[in-house]
């Protein structure tokens, strides 16, 4: 019986996952087809007799905005970690006035619809000159990635022993030396966490990039794949090679930090 109830969650499981991969595995096959063989009836579920030309379309194409989305992502990462990782250590360790509610507006800045910062972020960069640049493109994506790691941050730093940092306090070791020699080392796996979210932030935003940036040559992966389909909408393999060119990175990443991801997220969980 326990056997039998076993198999049935077996395959109830391949098939959900199933589905879920199905618009994927659908993208992947329309990109190697020729656009004509998209319309037929019924549709090739297998590309055989693929073509490539969909990437070829694609990376000639798409090449700077794929350029221009890495520079905004790794960014954002490098201006979110540069924030983040003090900010959550003086919150884990020092009492500090308003500390509470400091993490309770980091709460509520996420909770803000996307289109109201959009908005108010537009009138920033313009009294700012900056429109248009990959700066206000990486504050801009910081805005939603700083507070999620401060928040993944803190609750890791918490369970940190105390014993860690004031062993080295005792040594003679400035606060800095004990974030940069003790505190991190012990928080990689939150780090890359928070780095690897905020990297997908970036990398994924549409409404900031779309409203902070008109011009061509700047524009991101997200808003380049907007714009060429609009361009061609007869060309559907190109338009599929494109996004499959543009989940790549964010896929490898979520693969190769995996473990590093689930440590990192339920690390703050329990304290001892």
């Amino acid at each position: 019986m326990t056997k039998a109830r076993s198999a049935r969650t077996t395959v109830a499981a391949l098939l959900i996952v199933g589905v879920l991969l199905f618009p994927l595995y659908w993208m992947v096959n329309a990109s190697l087809q020729p656009s004509t063989a998209l319309l037929e009836t019924p549709p090739r579920w297998v590309p055989l007799g693929g073509t490539l030309d969909g990437y070829q379309d694609a990376l000639s194409g798409q090449g700077g905005a794929l350029l221009n989305s890495t520079v905004v992502a790794v960014g954002t990462v490098l201006l979110t970690l540069a924030v983040a990782v003090p900010a959550a250590y003086a919150l884990s360790r020092f009492s500090l006035p308003g500390g509470r509610t400091m993490l309770f507006a980091l709460l509520l800045v996420q909770m803000i619809p996307g289109i109201v910062m959009a908005n108010s972020l537009y009138a920033v960069m313009n009294t700012a000159g900056i429109l248009n640049t990959y700066a206000a493109m990486i504050l801009a994506d910081s805005t939603l990635a700083v507070p999620f790691a401060v928040l993944i941050l803190r609750a890791f730093m918490v369970t940190i022993p105390r014993a860690l940092t004031e062993a080295a306090e005792v040594d003679g070791a400035s606060p800095l030396r004990v974030l940069v020699s003790i505190v991190l080392p012990v928080s990689r796996n939150a780090v890359i966490t928070s780095g690897l979210f905020a990297f997908l932030f970036a990398w994924a935003d549409f409404l900031f990039a779309v409203t902070l940036n008109k011009d061509d040559a700047m524009q991101p992966v997200t808003v380049a794949i907007y714009r060429f389909i609009g361009a061609h909408t007869a060309d559907w393999n190109g338009v599929m090679a494109t996004g499959v060119i543009a989940s790549v990175p964010a896929a490898v990443l979520l693969v190769v930090a995996q473990r590093y991801v689930a440590a990192g997220v339920t690390g703050g969980a329990l304290k001892d």
